[in-house]
């Protein structure tokens, strides 16, 4: 739709998201074996297993999910600033997706909250922006 042309790159992060969501689940279930999961099924908790990790980077992105997209949706829905929509969704994809890598490569815990904290920042800038254009 036309009225929503201005917001391109933010539509463009919610499908991104969706796409990165559904390649961490697929992840996530890779690799499980009897020796290294817990009786539900899910991995054991151990930072040093890929397996482990692959599995948090999936269970954080869903964590992480239902803000995101409410507050996108909510900033383009109130008319917000489509720069700064575009901006912070944007930003957002960026930090996730080298949050994933970082996660699932490495045990680098001041990488993956650096990145986490990037993401945190733009939902939080996109609810503001979603907030002052509802008013």
């Amino acid at each position: 739709m036309q009225q929503f042309a201005e917001y391109s790159h933010a539509i463009a992060s919610l499908g991104l998201w969706a796409l990165l969501s559904l390649i961490l689940a697929g992840l996530s279930t890779k690799g499980r074996t009897p020796e290294n999961r817990c009786d539900c099924g899910k991995p054991k908790r151990d930072y040093a297993n890929a397996v482990y990790r692959a599995d948090r980077a999936f269970m954080n992105a869903i964590e992480n999910s239902g803000p995101f997209i409410a507050a996108t949706i909510a900033a383009i829905l109130a008319g917000a600033a489509p720069f700064w929509v575009n901006f912070f969704a944007s930003v957002f994809i960026v930090s996730r997706v080298a949050m994933a890598i970082v996660h699932i490569r490495t045990e680098n815990q001041p990488a993956r909250s650096a990145m986490f904290m990037i993401g945190f920042v733009c939902v939080v800038g996109l609810s503001l922006l979603a907030v002052i254009a509802a008013f």
